[in-house]
Order: structure tokens, then sequence, then C-alpha cells
């Protein structure tokens, strides 16, 4: 429908709110896991563990994902991975209540996980400070049992 041929004009507070509706629909559910996403895997007893990997240079971002309860105490810290020319230092901690947490390397995040249900971190290279060449990445996610959690998250 043309706008401009009819003699009728929508007020432009109704096209926003018709924009709003149809960029909300399309938005991905945060809850459910993403089929690109590389799951981060905890061995039993294990309270560490370390992903290692490589973005290529058409490539800018890589994602994970895993499974917590809320209330258990997190940390995340990005690394150079050796032998690669550029580091991929962003991370972004993405929560199941759709918030968001993260800054460049080292340490991204660290407390105690907001709710319980699917974590998604993205990993991806500065686009400010980058010459476009493989970047690499070590990333240490350490994620404490519920009960060695409950001193450091009341």
């Amino acid at each position: 429908m043309n706008l401009f041929m009819n003699k009728t004009l929508i007020p432009t507070a109704a096209i926003i709110a018709l924009m709003s509706i149809s960029s909300v629909q399309a938005r991905p559910n945060n809850n459910t896991a993403n089929k690109t996403d590389t799951p981060i895997h905890f061995n039993k007893s294990q309270v560490s563990t370390i992903i290692t990997g490589k973005l290529n240079p058409d490539q800018n971002e890589h994602w994970y994902q895993f499974n917590a309860t809320g209330l258990q105490y997190a940390l995340i810290n990005i690394a150079p991975l050796s032998g690669t020319p550029e580091t991929a230092n962003v991370g972004v901690l993405q929560m199941p209540n759709g918030k968001q947490d993260g800054t460049k390397g080292g340490i991204i995040y660290q407390g105690c996980l907001p709710t319980t249900g699917h974590y998604r971190l993205r990993i991806a290279r500065n686009l400010m400070a980058t010459q476009g060449r493989t970047a690499g990445y070590t990333v240490e996610v350490i994620l404490l049992p519920k009960y060695a959690s409950e001193s450091l998250c009341k």
C-alpha cells in the first residue's frame, strides 16, 4: 500500500509501534540454543575448562553455550593464543533473561549468575584494533557448583 497515494496518512507513532512489534517477533529467544553455538562441557567434578580457538580473517565472532543455575559463581577470562597474529579479546556473556555483560580482554565476567538457564558466550575480535588476520584466543571458564557458590553469592 502506498501511503502517499492514499489521502489518509497513518500517524508516525502508529508506524513506529508496528515496526517495533515486528522487530520483537523476529528476535531469537535467548533461552534456546543456537544450532551453531559450540557447547562448553565440564567433566564430572570439574569446575574449570579451557577453550582455545581461532577466528579466520573473514570471521568476526564465535558463540559458545552452557547451562547454569542461578547464584552459581562464574569467572570467564580471555587470553591470547600463542602463535596467532591477533587476539580475539572481546567477550560478552548473554544471560537467559536477555541481559549481557562483558568487556575487552582479561576477566570479562566475574560474579554470581543471575538466573537458571541457558547462557551464551560470544568471543569476538575488537573491530577497532584488527588488521583482519587470524585472531586466536584462550578462554578459561570457571563455574563453581551451587554448594561452593553459597558463601560468595549471598
